[in-house]
């Protein structure tokens, strides 16, 4: 729903209240014309039922106003006298619609100086709740959200187990596009493991759903600050096409603020070129210098001598163990098929010398075992490291060689999985990243880079006539860019799905910036016998120079002083 249809479908709902109220305003001494007036009969109503006008505003937040509709309805018709429960739960069960039946049919009589305040302690108790919801609602909507790390892609900087919060303010809280949806839950019910939305996520009739043309157009409040090169990033997957998260499901179309969020590095910003050599990235053919607290992890050779000894691995780490290495007589290379052999076995050289060539891989089959006269390294093995590590671990229980090792055979496996742009995890060719109202030339040679910008993100219709590009029925040969995108990476290089794989993150998609690790506990997906809290992480920042600190203790000297003055200070109460 564009911004046209939003206001008309806003008219509509003023006519529906006018239509509804008009007759309880004039009982409460106001005039009908009042109760048809947009945003000036809201703050009417607030006067006659007696509650404060900063209420309008919770009336027009998206999200919000669903917690509080309700609340204004039971109100309105208690200001009338009707302030039985199956007054309530009509109200509540016609979705208002109970306030016509009263306005018109009914002879109620305005109650002027109406008590507010809950009558009964389970009054008093729903009361409290219900505005508790409403302001953790605000906050999670549109300040601050809860998030824990469910994977090792940004290992060493955020770990497994780290829950976070998240600023949406900074970047400036995107507003929901998702009208109708239950408050502080992300796109599934909890216990219920349904939809915690109203949408059609059928990819046949998502497009000319009724239900999706309530969704409001993509608007962003202000921030402070904008997306910069190495932020720590929380988005909306732009490649999510599942029912939950981890779960492989039927494809479905999520509206953009229910797709599940990942947490990932923006290693290029718009109007960066981004190039990637051996694992590492140039912006503008530039090796990228990342922050002090980014401790990017590669794959390396490990070679000991004679075979690995449970020090050495316990050393390297057991969960850092990324693969197996095999060697392969020189000779046995010069077979007719060889070739063919080690490129269908998706085998990787890592060094060759005098009398073998060694591969990053495995050969299961017993036949091309044979044919290869291949042999596993008992010596050798592929583990997941930082280069601090790599230099740090060499000659230590045996260790003789750590040696940075990238993949080299390209293939179509990455963005934008096209035989024209083949490249791997570690070498992929420079691409452009696009920045609002730049225009490019488009040709069907560059099409397999911006076409999914240009049909998912930026929603046009497109064709491909033999050498001609047609944009919504019209030959285009440049395009330009309705928003920014952004390109983002994990730290963990061969442990994180990102930009490689499913290409550019639009700008309505960013969520916001992590900013406090509020606890840590480790073996977090090993049941909770096996949790341990990382005491060292809690209460830290996730951005900064230096080392994180842990602020827990002034946490907890702050907390006993707050206690320590509320016991004095009631008890000089008391005294008094």
């Amino acid at each position: 729903m564009n911004g046209t249809q939003w206001i008309i479908f806003i008219l509509i709902i003023q006519v529906i209240h006018f239509l509804g109220t008009w007759k309880l305003y004039v009982k409460a001494g106001r005039k009908a014309w009042e109760a048809a007036i947009p945003v000036y009969n809201a703050v009417i109503l607030m006067q006659i039922i007696n509650r404060p006008k900063w209420w309008v505003i919770l009336l027009f937040i998206p999200i919000i106003n669903l917690l509080m509709f309700p609340v204004v309805w039971v109100e309105t018709l208690r200001s009338f006298g009707k302030n039985s429960l199956l007054d309530t739960w009509l109200a509540l069960l016609t979705l208002g619609l109970y306030i016509y039946y009263v306005n018109y049919f009914e002879d109620v009589k305005y109650i002027e100086n109406r008590d507010i305040h809950p009558k009964t302690a389970l009054g008093e108790w729903v009361s409290s709740i219900v505005f508790a919801i409403v302001a953790a609602t605000l906050v999670h909507t549109y300040l601050i959200q809860p998030f824990v790390i469910p994977t090792s892609s940004l290992e060493k900087t955020l770990l497994v187990g780290d829950f976070l919060f998240v600023s949406k303010f900074h970047y400036g809280a995107r507003i929901p596009m998702t009208t109708v949806a239950a408050p502080m839950v992300h796109d599934t019910l909890p216990i219920f493991k349904s939809r915690s939305y109203i949408a059609d996520v059928d990819p046949a009739t998502y497009k000319t759903s009724i239900w999706n043309k309530l969704q409001l157009p993509y608007l962003r409040l202000p921030g402070f600050k904008k997306v910069k090169r190495n932020d720590i990033v929380v988005f909306s997957w732009p490649a999510d096409t599942v029912y939950q998260f981890f779960k492989k499901q039927q494809g479905v179309r999520k509206p953009i603020d229910k797709k599940s969020n990942y947490v990932k590095r923006c290693v290029g910003v718009p109007g960066d070129s981004l190039t990637i050599k051996d694992g590492y990235v140039y912006i503008n053919s530039e090796k990228t210098v990342l922050p002090y607290r980014a401790k990017p992890e590669f794959l390396h050779t490990v070679t000991v001598d004679g075979q690995f000894s449970n020090a050495a691995i316990e050393l390297l780490g057991r969960e850092n163990l990324s693969g197996n290495v095999i060697r392969v007589p020189n000779s046995s290379l010069q077979q007719e098929r060889a070739t063919e052999v080690i490129q269908a076995m998706n085998l990787e050289q890592i060094k060759s010398d005098s009398s073998y060539t060694y591969y990053a891989g495995n050969v299961g089959n017993q036949k091309v075992k044979d044919y290869l006269k291949s042999e596993d390294m008992k010596n050798m093995a592929l583990f997941n490291l930082t280069e601090e590590e790599a230099k740090n671990y060499t000659g230590k229980d045996g260790i003789t060689s750590i040696n940075k090792f990238s993949y080299k055979n390209a293939d179509t496996s990455i963005f934008p999985q096209n035989a024209a742009y083949t490249g791997t995890v570690d070498n992929m060719r420079t691409i452009y990243i696009p920045e609002k109202g730049k225009t490019v030339p488009l040709n069907v040679d560059v099409l397999p880079i911006y076409e999914k910008i240009i049909k998912e993100y930026e929603g046009n219709d497109i064709k491909v006539n033999g050498n001609q590009i047609l944009i919504n029925g019209e030959v285009s040969d440049t395009y330009t860019f309705e928003q920014n995108y952004y390109w983002m990476m994990g730290d963990n290089r061969h442990r994180s799905e990102d930009s490689r794989f499913w290409g550019y993150v639009p700008e309505d998609h960013i969520v916001g910036t992590p900013i406090f690790i509020w606890m840590s506990i480790d073996g977090i997906n090993e049941g909770i016998g096996n949790w341990k809290v990382r005491w060292d992480r809690v209460f830290t920042t996730v951005n900064g120079d230096g080392e994180p600190t842990s602020y827990f203790k002034y946490f907890l000297i702050l907390l006993a002083a707050w206690f320590i003055f509320d016991f004095f200070r009631k008890k000089k109460k008391v005294d008094a």
